[in-house]
């Protein structure tokens, strides 16, 4: 059992204000799988009091100092990192060898970046008889969501504090243990008491309580679009600067002049695009535009694929690429929806609402595709969060890239043809922040986020760590 009764706050560990705690379950079986303390308000005043009476120190400490906390982040992470891959499997579901791959390296690799950008940034420019300075943004709130929960805590703390903001981060209560063990390797570097702070809480009370204290001065948060509403909200009462990642609905447009070959290795891929972490990324290309004539071929592919390739398994075995669900709440939802796809006329085509016969306990659902995909339907409009393909069929160029846009997010996207320039054309239409290009691989110093109801903000990289800085010009 992972139970934890303290919160850090001010360089130390203490216990939380209030008695209630919240239940962590292990999504492999269904089981407790450990307790955090409930924060209050009081926990979170305790914490933003803390980090706004270290920010001064902070702001000016230099920056090739902040690189080296955030440099010995990453060897404190890498080093408990056997430790960190089993608890975010069983917090969020992603098959082992993957969440050490993403997960766990990409965390290190994440807080090596963000030293690295520390030191590199030009932090002043002279612009006529100006001399243009870039300061940290003050006191952040950094709230995570669950699917990714370490890398996404290391990417905004760590870039927050490269930048000379102090933190107080707030990880989803659905999967906050593996926030602990960085609290820990922070406490060990000796990071200044206050620059860190960790409270777990609930969204509505503790997540709302930092996002309206009058000492915070920047949100950066990643999760759902109607939390990101929620937090913009709050946020603009106070008109404070505000970072938001949030859901997506991709597009993967296959064009019409790849050859057989080409065409069936880009619905393979696109259907593992889909379906890694179960759906469970806001990035997950979820809607697979095909040409009409090849419709049928696209189905008989993805179904091939989803059989042989992406069934669910055991989240520990070295060869699963489909483990279960973060919770059963998101198994609920997912199959609400593949029923919902049902209802509304989309043909499936695999998979479907039962569940995998040979997982009786954690929270597994089957993977599914559908075709005959119309993209006023929800199963094409909604994100779903779970290993669910919409395939739908286009007319033309044109077609194709209407219905890629016709979607209130705009996150991230694919393109796949035989011609890259056309390729890069097409991508250039899409409305989407993040494009891959016949499968390029991320990139994580490239600048990550949306357009339209995907939020606004970047991360990542130089453009992420600008969101955590402030722009001062001296006239002279």
């Amino acid at each position: 059992m992972h139970t934890r009764d303290s919160i850090f706050v001010g360089g130390a560990w203490v216990p939380a204000s209030g008695d209630s705690v919240l239940q962590v379950f292990d999504s492999t079986d269904g089981s407790l799988l450990g307790a955090v303390p409930a924060g209050t308000e009081r926990d979170v005043d305790a914490a933003v009091l803390a980090a706004r009476a270290a920010f001064d120190r902070w702001a000016l400490t230099p920056s090739e100092l902040r690189a080296k906390f955030c440099y010995a982040l990453a060897d404190g992470l890498a080093s408990r990192s056997a430790e960190l891959t089993d608890i975010v499997v069983r917090e969020t579901g992603m098959p082992a060898l993957l969440s050490a791959q993403m997960q766990i390296a990409g965390a290190v690799e994440m807080a090596r970046q963000a030293g690295d950008v520390a030191e590199s940034y030009a932090y002043e420019e002279t612009i006529g008889n100006s001399l243009v300075v870039r300061e940290p943004a003050g006191v952040v709130a950094c709230i995570t969501p669950w699917n990714v929960p370490l890398n996404q805590a290391v990417a905004k703390v760590t870039f927050a504090l490269a930048a000379g903001c102090t933190v107080v981060l707030k990880p989803s209560e659905v999967a906050p243990l593996d926030a602990y063990v960085l609290a820990e390797v922070i406490d060990a570097i000796g990071l200044p008491a206050g620059v860190f702070n960790l409270v777990m809480g609930t969204g509505e009370l503790v997540g709302e309580s930092l996002v309206s204290h009058p000492q915070v001065d920047m949100i950066s948060f990643t999760g759902s679009t109607r939390a990101g509403r929620r937090i913009a909200e709050l946020a603009s009462r106070g008109l404070k600067r505000v970072s938001l990642e949030l859901g997506g609905k991709s597009a993967n447009i296959l064009l019409d002049d790849l050859d057989d070959a080409g065409f069936a290795a880009a619905v393979r891929g696109g259907v593992g695009k889909c379906n890694f972490h179960s759906g469970q990324i806001c990035a997950a290309l979820t809607r697979m535009l095909v040409p009409r004539d090849r419709l049928a071929t696209a189905e008989q592919i993805a179904s091939d694929e989803v059989l042989t390739t992406w069934q669910p398994g055991d989240a520990f075995a070295s060869t699963t690429m489909l483990g279960p669900l973060a919770s059963q709440a998101q198994v609920e939802r997912v199959v609400g929806y593949v029923q919902r796809g049902i209802d509304e006329g989309a043909r499936l085509v695999v998979g479907g609402v039962e569940r995998p016969a040979e997982f009786a306990d954690g929270f597994y659902v089957t993977p599914t595709v559908f075709s005959d995909v119309r993209n006023e339907m929800a199963i094409a409009q909604e994100e779903i969060f779970g290993p669910v393909l919409s395939i739908l069929a286009y007319d033309s160029e044109e077609d194709a890239v209407r219905i890629a846009n016709d979607s209130p997010y705009g996150l991230y996207g694919g393109v796949s043809g035989a011609d890259p320039v056309r390729a890069q054309s097409v991508a250039r239409r899409m409305r989407t922040g993040q494009v891959e290009v016949n499968g390029g691989e991320p990139n994580m110093r490239a600048p990550w986020g949306g357009y339209k109801q995907s939020g606004y903000g970047r991360e990542f990289g130089r453009y992420g760590f600008e969101e955590f800085l402030e722009i001062k010009a001296m006239q002279h």
